[in-house]
């Protein structure tokens, strides 16, 4: 090249300079020395490895109550992994409160007011703004979707400390009285459940007394089917992993984020060893080396409930390793809770080939939720026989429904497996609530459609409500009365649904939005929302796009009333 053109090129670089000067720093995200030393103190002797990225995270934002710039460059460089990578693993999770370099540090208390379906019922909107207003600059408020707490609502989280049936006064109390912590309840602890007769089926699995195939055999003649929402029979899951070369893994999915679903958390609250020796049990068979239970971070009490247990567990089992969610809903899909665990952003596989074939980090992996788990040992002392006669109306076995809206008793419910809407109201809830007559309800929580009481008399199970196009899904029952809106109930099933979008496919990242969009208009297009929901259903990855059509699709369908009054804007 010319010498001429490289003077001019290095003053144009440099203006005032014949000479091109060394850059300041290296070319990259440069790590600070302070927050390096943080960082590295925080961690102390954790291992490094990408798969610890979400727990790291949700070490950083325990003590610092939020993720700066500077700390996320010295996460990455101390885990070997591209800033680009921490970055969208850490602003992909709701309750990883990310600061942007260069912006303003966050308040050190974040305020989290639900507003999914139940919570908006019982007034969170306006809970919302009045705390907004109440608690001032220093308190961070904001919206937080369905957090478990459908049967106590309205709740709040103040911190990690949850307000039950939330109000003005009761949580400015929890904020300025510092309760930021969660309170653990009485629950059965290992001593209690050991006394009880708990773990000697596991011993004799494990010793051979009871045999693998004996397990199989009472699992598939009882009927016991994955109760956290697909319902596939739990024998034919377990044989098929069984099947697969080795090593296997297990994954216990604990991320039941389905606005109106809190069954796991009641047994893990209450009776968490029951759930842990199916865990246990399921392990075993399929000779598995290791456990992962993925919990919502929405349940801390679980949290610690769990730690303290898991230590307690029978020697001579597999590895078991607590994980935390992070606050997203799209988690509680197989998939995606699989590549949370790898430490990623939560965006569900495409199958084949199955998590039987291929899991977790790519090896056979059994995955059962915490309820089907906690079934296993009655089914296998009391025999199959008995829990194919516990159901009703041609059903087999028990099922936690988990009931809220505007029944007098809500709470879980542990009910005959095929009751319907009408019975689960009439005998387990003590009938609706004062003024309130029985309008609609979910048969199954946000994805499972809305039905209005004319047709409450439909048995709540597998394979009865499709027909309807509704879902047993988890179970969760909501109740709606004369009181409340439909459409506005829909409306806000479908904000959840457009919020917890991965993002990863154009049918739901696009359609919840439009649909929306839709159904905020004064007069719905009801011709163009059925268009949408049909490619949401056969397009869409995983089930989140393909079921957030459902309720729309039930309150066109079935509730031809409240468009009766629809008038078009001047």
């Amino acid at each position: 090249m010319n010498n001429n053109i490289v003077a001019q090129l290095q003053r144009s670089r440099h203006p005032g300079s014949g000479v091109a000067r060394a850059r300041p720093t290296p070319k990259g995200r440069f790590v600070d020395p302070r927050a390096r030393e943080e960082i590295e103190t925080l961690l102390g002797d954790r291992p490094r490895r990408p798969d610890l990225l979400v727990e790291h995270l949700h070490l950083v934002q325990d003590t610092y109550g939020q993720i700066s710039a500077a700390h996320l460059a010295a996460l990455a460089d101390l885990m070997r992994l591209a800033f680009a990578e921490v970055y969208e693993v850490a602003t992909f999770y709701a309750h990883f409160d990310v600061v942007k370099e260069g912006d303003a540090p966050m308040p050190p208390l974040t305020v989290r007011v639900c507003d999914s379906i139940v919570c908006a019922m019982h007034g969170s909107e306006s809970l919302l703004a009045d705390l907004q207003d109440r608690l001032g600059a220093d308190v961070r408020v904001i919206r937080a979707p369905c957090v478990g707490l459908c049967d106590q609502a309205p709740a709040v989280e103040v911190g990690h400390h949850f307000v039950h049936h939330a109000e003005v006064d009761n949580v400015t109390q929890a904020v300025h009285g510092g309760r930021t912590h969660p309170e653990i309840p009485a629950y059965i602890d290992n001593d209690a459940y050991v006394a009880s007769g708990g773990y000697s089926l596991l011993q004799r699995i494990r010793s051979g007394a009871l045999p693998v195939e004996a397990v199989l055999q009472a699992l598939e003649s009882g009927g016991l089917r994955g109760l956290g929402g697909a319902g596939f029979p739990t024998g034919r899951k377990w044989r098929s992993v069984l099947g697969q070369p080795g090593p296997r893994l297990m994954a216990v999915n604990a991320d039941e984020g389905e606005p109106g679903t809190f069954k796991d958390r009641h047994f893990l609250y209450s009776d968490p060893h029951r759930a842990l020796e199916g865990m246990l049990i399921g392990a075993h068979v399929v000779d598995a080396s290791d456990v992962y239970i993925y919990l919502r971070d929405e349940y801390p009490i679980g949290h610690a409930i769990l730690r303290q247990e898991i230590a307690k567990l029978p020697p001579g089992g597999p590895r078991i390793h607590l994980r935390r969610g992070g606050g997203a809903y799209i988690c509680g899909e197989e998939s995606a809770m699989l590549e949370s665990i790898e430490g990623k952003r939560g965006l569900p596989r495409q199958k084949p080939p199955y998590p039987f074939q291929a899991g977790l980090f790519g090896r056979p992996t059994l995955i059962n939720n915490v309820e089907t788990l906690f079934w296993v040992r009655d089914i296998l002392e009391n025999g199959p026989a008995w829990w194919a006669s516990e159901g009703r109306h041609g059903a087999k076995g028990l099922r936690s429904y988990s009931v809220s809206g505007r029944v007098r008793e809500p709470g879980v419910k542990i009910a005959p497996a095929g009751v319907t809407a009408r019975e689960l109201i009439e005998e387990f809830c003590g009938g609706m609530q004062d003024g309130h007559r029985f309008a609609a309800y979910l048969p199954g929580g946000a994805s499972g459609g809305i039905l209005p009481a004319s047709m409450a008399d439909i048995p709540l199970d597998f394979g009865t409500l499709e027909k309807h196009g509704c879902l047993i899904g988890s179970a969760a029952v909501v109740v709606l009365s004369d009181q409340d809106d439909v459409k506005e109930a829909a409306r806000n099933l479908m904000r959840f649904f457009e919020d917890e979008s991965c993002g990863q496919c154009t049918p739901c990242r696009v359609g919840t939005q439009k649909a929306r969009m839709l159904m905020e208009q004064s007069v719905w297009d009801r011709a163009l929302l059925g268009e949408l929901s049909e490619v949401m259903r056969d397009a869409s990855i995983c089930g989140l796009g393909q079921a957030a059509p459902n309720p729309v699709d039930c309150v066109i369908r079935y509730f031809p009333e409240v468009f009766a009054t629809e008038r078009a804007p001047a």
